[in-house]
């Protein structure tokens, strides 16, 4: 990850850090999981870093769940990008079955969970293919965000500091 860290800050380094924060927070698979540690690193007290992790992590979910179905529809239909689609497609299934069962708590796990392949983008995409309205998908996005966010606060802030103290 600190490959990529720096790679975010050689491109975007002359950003603010509460932008530089909000979007690496709105990247596809590193979302707030990658935003609070960096705010971290950043020296960002907590209470400014996740309003704007969280605010971040959910902008792309309303474009989502509105339009992916279409996009997709439309990328299929091309040779170039129609193998990307059904990948991108059959992952998503293939973390659906967790979701279906009891798909609001399972969807807001689902992306509280902070380990790879979950959070927002990818829950606003299964959403999206089972049909969840929107209603109903984004609050239950919205939650799965926060659990992640208090789940990754207090491993950052929580047992970072003590350590970091320890060594001071």
């Amino acid at each position: 990850m600190d490959g990529l860290v720096n790679w975010f800050e050689k491109v975007f380094g002359w950003l603010p850090n509460e932008a530089f924060v909000a979007l690496v927070s709105m990247v596809p698979l590193i979302e707030l999981r990658g935003g609070l540690p960096v705010a971290y690193a950043l020296g960002m007290s907590i209470w400014l870093a996740v309003p704007i992790c969280i605010i971040a992590n959910m902008i792309p979910v309303p474009f989502i769940l509105w339009f992916i179905t279409p996009v997709f529809s439309a990328l299929k239909k091309t040779k170039l990008f129609r193998p990307m689609v059904e990948k991108l497609e059959a992952r998503a299934m293939g973390k659906s079955e967790r979701v279906e069962k009891g798909w609001f708590w399972g969807l807001a796990l689902f992306v509280g969970i902070p380990l790879p392949g979950t959070g927002a983008w990818t829950g606003a995409l299964i959403a999206s293919m089972l049909n969840i309205p929107f209603k109903k998908a984004f609050p239950a996005i919205l939650l799965g965000v926060i659990i992640a966010t208090v789940i990754v606060g207090l491993l950052v802030w929580g047992l970072l500091d003590p350590i970091i103290a320890l060594f001071a």
